[in-house]
């Protein structure tokens, strides 16, 4: 089996257990987790279409740049949570949705 195909069946059930986990959850930190899962199986996109195709490394980059905004994207939400829960007491992601005015 060519090494490339490994790595994209890997994304791609790491991409399939994120949104699984964006879609069946009502917690919004397991939300928060499935966002990182389906960040996290781009990365490994942009890597191994990097390593197979291309003698640059741009695809390194893009994924540090991923990382980077998923460490800001999780540090915003987290604030945002514990703001709800502070004046909910919950972090259901239902009742989260009593917020839109």
């Amino acid at each position: 089996m060519n090494h490339l195909v490994v790595y994209l069946i890997v994304s791609a059930i790491l991409f399939a257990l994120g949104l699984l986990a964006v879609v069946s959850r009502r917690n919004a930190i397991a939300v928060l987790m499935g966002v990182e899962l389906i960040l996290n199986s781009a990365n490994i996109n942009f890597v191994a279409f990097t390593k197979f195709s291309a003698t640059t490394l741009d695809g390194h980059i893009v994924a540090i740049f991923v990382i980077i905004a998923a460490a800001a994207e999780a540090a915003v939400a987290l604030a945002i949570v514990l703001n709800i829960y502070n004046n909910y007491k919950t972090i259901n992601v239902d009742d989260a949705a009593s917020l839109r005015g």
